[in-house]
């Protein structure tokens, strides 16, 4: 028996110790425990386990390790044990097969397991928890659903993904469940058009950070602005039939046809993902005015539906009775926002429209608007769900007071409306979320408790207003990726990451995007201090060099067969480099070498490796040279066959000696932009001084260093005089560099010094550019500068 491994956590072992008779030696006997000083920490996932309960030693992924289902489940989770074999070999390089067979020791496990139950957990846990434990020997997930079990797939691929070798898991016992039933994301497709690509990626994506809904607002129009009438306004709805009585309903700059929806519901269902199908009247239906405009107000002349004529709701009816059928969420939405022309048709349609949902085998959706069309809730149909979207128009109080079930989608803090002046147009506030935000947090004193029974969860959501700009579905991934693990994090644990904004960031950009998706790739990769090979131009003797070095931590070059091989990287300019990382995948180098050039045709090896024999991050480290191409030359593979693959080849320059070093300053315009801020490696904080001239920042570099290089990285308030000085003692200084006359706004400056051992060094200002004051995002140091191209 394993002497070390975690025992279960309350009531979760009897469930899971009935499936594990089957596996040897997968449970701890009773014995004296490690030091608890000694146990596992928790590892780092996004969103942050609910529970650990950490032990001691790793369990290894072997050469004949399996993904074993559970015995009678090959059914239930035949799909997801494929899944999961071509996921782990994204991540980590192993194929591994899948077997109904009986546990044996590297296998991971999967099973479902209805008698699981965890008393903190309660029901969330029953729906979509897990419980992943961790023995030398093996990995079991287990969870009371196929839900919980791909959830608790997500954590193991995570950890696997964030291991130096990628080929171990802490031994331990994690529980884990959201703290919300709805976890979603809503994008408005009928605005602007996106593909079925971007939506089956963005299933996966969710699916990744355990996110479970995913509204899609299938209709809308812009505004009409100046334009003479409303003829002239964009409008789309995005479902596309062959019913002839719908026939150009569909938009033509694209739509989704029953083959598209069908695929995303068989790609939603693989990841957890419910889809939430949003058809949006009596407002924003100017697709269905142009369709048919004796349904509008104003002859047609109008955005808003005419709900005086009986047959416009009927026409919904019909419209909703079409698509119905393609749904398999049990929920419908069917908008019923911002429309205050007649209130009291408005109420009839809103209850008409509830019951006919109803009376499709659908549970009814719609945004909160009460407020604003009626005087209190009486006689509204209570039997649907609401999305709280804005305070003032039907707020979470109200809501709760009406006794409506609701979801979080405020517009002051979730909402994004790409590139706009307004509604987080380049993104959601991720420390505001981050720090302060959670699912029952609503802004002007509307938050409810957390975990109300009437709030169901919270939703992001993007509203492509802007219906005549030229951004892409891409643009509009770099402004969403940022921060969807933080609002994962706090609709599945809240604050239980339990740690500091930047590292949570941290773990998020190593993560990316996760496995399997052919669309959207990660807008986080960020170089680490000093690297300066992220997303260079890239060659190699075979494969795709580039995924060397595109920051995507499931991308590998890989060489193909043979013992010779070679993978270039052109820096661009000549940089002063002391490090090469390589992130070896399963098909490693035995014997290789790190080779340098200033032309691309003279090399010098600086570096080189004989006999290793594993794979995972080998770091080179040489005396300073200056390059502008760096390679690695291959010539021993540890298996011919194979030949060489690297998930990444990272080049850094020469340390930032202030890196990380204590920072002090003349002054701070405010604490939170104190002098640490220059040298804390993170670009998006900054230094500002008191508004005055000759203010000052200097670094202790902990003992006399060769200085030769000071680089500036100023904000729009910077120094249009200053001298760099250096000093043995912080009392005795000495001028080593002087800039005068810098014009006004944010640059770098790049100031290469005569060689000089100093301690302490310190940017001393004389005239500011600006009224404000003297404002750095880096203050960095180093020891060596890079030489000129040769003539």
């Amino acid at each position: 028996m394993n002497g070390h491994a975690a025992r279960l956590i309350r009531g979760v072992a009897l469930g899971i110790s009935v499936f594990l008779l089957a596996v040897p030696s997968a449970v701890a006997a009773p014995g004296p425990g490690p030091a608890e000083t000694d146990l596992n920490p928790r590892p780092a996932v996004v969103p942050a386990l609910q529970q650990w309960e950490g032990g001691t030693g790793s369990f290894e992924l072997r050469k004949h390790s399996r993904i074993v289902l559970a015995k009678k489940q090959v059914d239930e989770l035949g799909d997801q044990g494929a899944q999961l074999s071509t996921d782990i070999a994204q991540v980590t390089g192993h194929k591994l097969d899948v077997s109904p067979r009986i546990p044996q020791d590297g296998d991971i496990v999967l099973s479902i397991d209805p008698s699981l139950a965890d008393t903190a957990g309660g029901t969330r846990y029953a729906e979509e928890g897990y419980t992943l434990t961790v023995t030398d020997r093996n990995v079991t997930i287990a969870a009371p659903t196929e839900k919980g079990v791909y959830y608790g797939t997500r954590s193991l691929l995570q950890i696997l993904l964030l291991d130096d070798g990628r080929d171990t898991v802490p031994v331990g016992t994690a529980v884990d469940w959201p703290n919300y039933k709805v976890r979603g994301f809503m994008l408005d497709v009928g605005r602007r058009f996106f593909t079925a690509d971007y939506i089956r990626d963005y299933l996966r994506l969710m699916g990744w950070f355990k996110l479970n809904q995913l509204q899609l607002h299938l209709n809308d129009n812009g505004f009409k602005g100046d334009k003479p009438s409303w003829s002239e306004v964009q409008a789309g709805f995005r479902l596309k039939t062959d019913n002839p009585e719908l026939a150009g309903l569909a938009s033509k700059d694209g739509a989704y046809d029953r083959a598209d929806w069908d695929s995303f519901e068989d790609t939603a269902a693989a990841n957890g993902v419910t889809m939430v199908p949003e058809i949006d009247a009596p407002a924003h239906s100017l697709a269905f005015i142009k369709f048919r405009p004796s349904l509008g107000l104003n002859h047609g002349d109008s955005d808003h539906l005419d709900l005086s004529k009986p047959e416009t709701t009927e026409f919904m009816k019909s419209v909703f009775d079409e698509f119905t059928p393609w749904f398999r969420s049990p929920d419908v939405h069917f908008g019923a926002d911002e429309y205050t022309v007649d209130k009291p048709r408005y109420k009839d349609y809103f209850n008409e429209m509830a019951a006919h949902i109803r009376a499709l085998g659908k549970h009814p959706r719609a945004w909160g608007s009460l407020s604003v069309m009626a005087a209190n809730a009486d006689g509204y149909d209570r039997d649907l769900t609401l999305n709280s979207w804005n305070n003032g128009w039907y707020g979470p109080q109200a809501m709760k007071r009406d006794g409506y079930s609701f979801i979080n989608t405020n517009d002051a803090l979730l909402y994004i409306v790409p590139f706009a002046g307004y509604y987080h147009g380049r993104g959601l506030d991720g420390k505001y979320l981050y720090d302060q935000w959670e699912p029952h947090v609503f802004p002007g004193n509307q938050s409810v408790a957390p975990g109300d029974p009437h709030l169901l969860g919270a939703m992001s959501a993007v509203w492509n207003d802007l219906t005549e700009a030229t951004y892409t579905e891409l643009d509009v991934h770099g402004l969403v990726e940022p921060t969807f693990g933080i609002l994962a994090q706090k609709m599945w644990s809240g604050a239980n990451a339990d740690v500091p904004y930047s590292a949570f960031l941290d773990t998020v950009r190593k993560l990316g995007v996760g496995t399997g998706l052919t669309k959207v790739a990660t807008t986080l990769a960020a170089s680490a201090s000093g690297e300066v090979s992220l997303g260079k131009e890239a060659t190699a003797s075979a494969g795709t060099a580039a995924a060397a070095f595109d920051g995507v931590r499931t991308t590998q070059w890989a060489s193909g067969p043979g013992d010779e091989a070679w993978l270039r990287v052109n820096l661009g300019k000549p940089v002063a480099i002391s490090k090469v990382e390589l992130d070896w995948a399963p098909a490693y180098g035995r014997d290789y070498e790190v080779q340098v050039s200033r032309d691309g045709e003279n090399w010098t090896t600086v570096a080189s490796r004989t006999g290793r024999e594993a794979a995972g991050v080998d770091t080179l480290t040489f005396e300073p040279v200056t390059a502008r191409q760096v390679r690695l030359v291959g010539t021993h593979a540890d298996n011919k066959q194979n030949g060489y693959a690297l998930w990444s080849m990272r080049v850094f320059e020469v340390p930032d000696l202030a890196l990380h070093r204590p920072t002090t300053a003349s002054s701070s315009e405010v604490p939170s932009l104190g002098p640490e801020n220059a040298t804390d490696g993170d670009t998006t904080t900054r230094w500002a001084s008191a508004y005055r001239d000759g203010e000052w920042i200097q670094v202790d570099l902990g003992s006399p260093q060769t200085v030769r290089r000071v680089l500036l990285d100023w904000e729009t308030a910077s120094g249009r005089d200053y001298d760099i000085q250096v000093s043995d003692d912080a009392a005795d200084w000495k001028t080593v560099a002087s800039v005068r006359d810098k014009p006004t706004g944010a640059r770098v400056d790049d100031l290469t010094l005569d060689p000089v051992t100093a301690r302490y060094v310190r940017m001393q200002g004389i005239k500011r550019t600006t009224n404000y004051g003297y404002s750095l995002w880096r203050l960095e140091v180093r020891s060596m500068s890079p030489e000129p191209d040769p003539a």
